[in-house]
């Protein structure tokens, strides 16, 4: 049995993750979670706290580990296939709904007084953050990613281009993507659907969110 680590995004914690877990678990894969201090810290201050949980998996279970990651839990998952512990038996990696390019509400945001001294974690969604970061896949890396389409919340009107309310789908998609596919749902309930567990099961299974 695959085992998979899901990763929460922003002021989130390991609960969020709990409906997809069921999900996926019903599908046939182990699901961890873990909370992270994606709040007052940059994205990538919580690579640390997510390759000791790797490392962890790795003693217990000799299979291979999947990462899925919504919003920016997916940033984090490029962040550990950069970094040069990344534990060997990682296996493909699912990013929903993640602002890969930068996000338009977080520049927004940055314009407010002392919000992105405290929300660090949004200071770090900035467009030009993530490039400084220079995240890169490790040669071999299967990654796909699944944007919303659906811009149910009032915020969603504040951002050009389709969005999800939150993340525009044009920043969900990257150049080292090995697939990429929508779904007609917002950013705080996408990785509620069951739709959305079998389009990542199916990736985690065989490289490609549709079979063909």
């Amino acid at each position: 049995m695959d085992e998979v680590l899901l990763i929460h995004g922003f002021n989130k914690t390991a609960k969020d993750m709990k409906v997809l877990a069921n999900h996926l678990e019903k599908i046939g894969f182990h699901c961890h979670s873990i909370t992270l201090p994606l709040t007052r810290h940059e994205f990538d201050y919580s690579v640390h706290f997510v390759l000791d949980k790797l490392k962890d998996i790795e003693k217990s279970r000799p299979d291979r580990i999947h990462l899925v990651g919504h919003s920016t839990g997916g940033l984090l998952i490029r962040k550990v296939l950069s970094h040069s512990d990344t534990p060997e038996r990682i296996g493909r990696c699912v990013q929903i709904a993640t602002p890969n390019q930068g996000s338009q509400l977080a520049a927004l945001a940055g314009a407010l007084k002392g919000y992105n001294s405290f929300f660090r974690t949004v200071k770090s969604l900035h467009a030009s953050y993530i490039r400084q970061l220079d995240l890169r896949n490790v040669v071999g890396a299967e990654v796909g990613a699944i944007a919303g389409t659906n811009s149910n919340l009032w915020l969603g009107q504040l951002i050009k281009g389709q969005n999800d309310g939150r993340v525009e789908v044009s920043s969900v998609h990257y150049a080292d993507l090995t697939d990429f596919a929508t779904l007609p749902y917002g950013h705080k309930d996408i990785h509620y659907q069951r739709e959305t567990a079998v389009l990542t099961a199916q990736f985690l299974q065989s490289g490609r969110f549709f079979a063909g």
